[in-house]
């Protein structure tokens, strides 16, 4: 029988913990599905959000514990590497975060200002725990198993073990534009746009711009300390950008 390392053991916990608030999303109004639903589901919101809690469990679970396994063999941080200090792991983080999330405002006020950008953030409460939620979600995504699976795969299988940090930078760059694309459908439900061509030219760069500085900063933490760090890192930017930003621009 393997033994369940403690690292499996925080990720099945944050993995966890990312169902259980996906699920009770389902509960807050300003969730992006019951808006474009209006609330008009197949089943009673119990039963949704029971449906909601087992995809995530299985899809992220399934998804990041490959990244997880891969992520060891090409020699990245542990999940919770003892070699790794709570201080760079989180403190560090939440510093880099903060400063992200400053740059992230100076660059909306500038935005709006010059070219009249609609606000899109989400409501507080609920802005709370979409960060947290994107803190662990998208990390597991677009960190621990897409950057693990690429880097793998070409440097390691394909390349044998070579252009390690080659490889690395450029898959995080493909992860950065996927991750960047990836927003593209909530802004367009939030801010009533109905077709992509719809959308301002400079809002869209502006969405690549942001996205593209969090994913480079979060592969550089992943590699450097570990997915912990990372969604630290993500999670805090969100708070400073859509928490802290979201109910003074409100």
């Amino acid at each position: 029988m393997h033994k369940i390392t403690n690292s499996t053991k925080i990720f099945f916990g944050l993995v966890i913990l990312l169902a259980l608030l996906t699920s009770l999303s389902i509960f807050f109004p300003q969730d992006l599905i019951v808006q474009i639903s209006g609330q008009d589901f197949p089943a009673p919101k119990p039963i949704m959000a029971l449906v909601r809690f087992f995809i995530v469990l299985i899809l992220y679970g399934g998804l990041g514990f490959i990244g997880l396994k891969l992520s060891s063999k090409i020699n990245l941080p542990d999940i919770w590497d003892e070699k790794v200090s709570i201080k760079q792991k989180v403190l560090f983080s939440m510093l880099i975060g903060t400063i992200i999330g400053i740059v992230f405002v100076v660059v909306d006020i500038i935005y709006t200002k010059a070219f009249s950008i609609k606000q899109l953030h989400p409501d507080f409460p609920f802005s709370i725990v979409a960060s947290l939620t994107a803190g662990i979600g998208e990390e597991i995504i677009y960190r621990l198993f897409i950057i693990s699976f690429w880097v793998w795969l070409i440097s390691y299988k394909i390349l044998k073990q070579k252009y390690f940090d080659q490889i690395f930078w450029i898959v995080s760059i493909f992860s950065a534009i996927l991750f960047s694309v990836g927003h593209i459908p909530s802004v367009m439900y939030l801010g009533g746009y109905n077709a992509f061509s719809d959308i301002p030219m400079v809002l869209i760069i502006e969405i690549i711009l942001l996205n593209s500085i969090l994913s480079v900063s979060c592969a550089y933490y992943f590699k450097k300390y570990g997915i912990i760090s990372a969604m630290v890192m993500h999670f805090w930017v969100d708070i400073i950008w859509h928490v802290i930003w979201g109910i003074i621009v409100k």
